[in-house]
């Protein structure tokens, strides 16, 4: 079993579930005090008071189901998740066609509260629940000379409308070297606040890779594969100079068209400053020594 990790948050830190779980049309410019009186749910961490449910509930990115961040709750209930399969092929001791459940039998599952930072610059604080994927890994058996894990997302025309309209090439594809993959870190999550991932975030099964931005944690996985080259990536394939293979978040490298030394934290309040970002999103003490020697600059 891979080394397990702490967490340094806890349940105040967290966007609160109703907020983040319901997907409806942006609301701007409301506060956030009927939201928390309705929901009952605790204020976020450093004194920010959760925004609205209906502002909170539209920052999604699946674009499967369309670009606009209220897309994936219009339309994700279609996903058709059951059964689910997930193709396991490349330099490993045990390929084959995992049934989820099968994939995942006797793995130790676990809820890990981590800060999500997403490229566009802003933030929130989610309990996943899921298991390493380094166990998985140890499962499917990595053979000698793998550098890389590949992993692609399902596509389903007849329920994804962003994938009829061709927004961006299709299956979405990510990647990771494979010390980043068997890092404690590394989540394949298949739940959120203690219940099943929701059809928009991803469901049945995600990663997440909380030092990277979000697009990196590539939801509704079908196939891992194991590889000694770098595989593509979706956002690199289409535009090299704004998405790198690696993406970690870092506040020194800018993206191109905005800074990312700062974000919004969504659940912060209308009039809630932005806050600095951290180095690898706060986890540098956990992962910095992954990237030793190498610069991240080049490397982004």
């Amino acid at each position: 079993m891979a080394r397990r990790w702490t967490n340094d948050l806890t349940h105040d830190d967290v966007t609160p579930r109703p907020l983040w779980l319901n997907r409806r049309q942006i609301m701007a410019g409301m506060g956030g005090a009927a939201a928390l009186a309705a929901t009952g749910a605790p204020a976020m961490a450093q004194g920010l008071e959760p925004n609205t449910l209906e502002q909170i509930s539209t920052y999604n990115n699946y674009y499967e189901f369309g670009v606009g961040k209220e897309d994936p709750a219009a339309y994700a209930s279609a996903l058709d998740i059951d059964p689910w399969t997930i193709r396991v092929d490349g330099m490993v001791d045990r390929p084959g066609e995992y049934a989820l459940a099968d994939l995942l039998s006797g793995l130790q599952s676990e809820e890990r509260i981590y800060r999500f930072r997403c490229v566009e610059a802003w933030s929130m604080v989610v309990p996943w629940n899921g298991v390493e994927l380094a166990d998985v890994l140890d499962k499917i058996g990595v053979q000698s000379g793998a550098r890389y894990v590949a992993f692609e997302t399902v596509v389903q025309p007849e329920n994804m409308p962003g994938v009829r309209s061709r927004v961006i090439p299709f299956p979405y594809v990510e990647g990771l070297r494979l010390d980043e993959a068997r890092h404690p870190l590394t989540l394949l999550a298949t739940g959120i606040y203690g219940q099943p991932m929701p059809k928009q975030n991803g469901a049945p099964i995600r990663l997440v890779v909380p030092w990277k931005y979000g697009f990196k944690s590539i939801k509704s996985i079908v196939r891992i594969t194991l590889t000694d080259r770098q595989p593509p990536t979706t956002w690199n394939r289409l535009n090299s100079r704004e998405y790198g293979f690696y993406s970690n978040v870092n506040p020194e490298v800018d993206h191109p068209r905005w800074s990312q030394a700062s974000e919004r934290r969504i659940g912060g309040g209308l009039f809630a400053r932005r806050q600095d970002t951290l180095m690898f999103n706060g986890y540098g003490d956990e992962v910095a020594s992954l990237y030793a020697g190498m610069d991240l600059r080049e490397n982004y």
